[in-house]
């Protein structure tokens, strides 16, 4: 039997779990697009509107807040270093960072009692 975790710990982690689960979202779809308007581009060969290029610039914009909620959240989940190495990673990777977004929460609701 665990123990149970003090309520304000749980307050705690609940503001930046939700920080992290809107940031992993809006990367990945940031991610998915920008893999789309290059595969049109690059491989298909549609020549793509001056406005395409500010996709990339958004996805770096949302990567770059990914990382900060991976820094607020990871000290407070107390998790390793690899564990914070291979959640930073998912952001550069097609749907791997909703994969590891759905994983990381379901850890922190059950180390955390949430």
């Amino acid at each position: 039997m665990s123990t149970q975790v003090h309520p304000d710990r749980q307050d705690r982690i609940r503001g930046p779990l939700k920080f992290f689960t809107v940031a992993a979202t809006v990367t990945g779809v940031f991610l998915i697009i920008l893999v789309c308007r290059m595969i049109l581009q690059y491989i298909v060969g549609v020549e793509m509107p001056e406005w395409a290029t500010y996709i990339a610039m958004a996805h770096g914009f949302a990567y770059m807040v990914y990382l900060l909620s991976i820094l607020v959240l990871g000290p407070r989940a107390l998790w390793s270093v690899g564990t914070l190495f291979t959640t930073a990673l998912s952001g550069v990777v097609p749907f791997f960072s909703f994969y590891m977004e759905i994983k990381r929460r379901k850890e922190i609701i059950a180390q955390f009692q949430l």
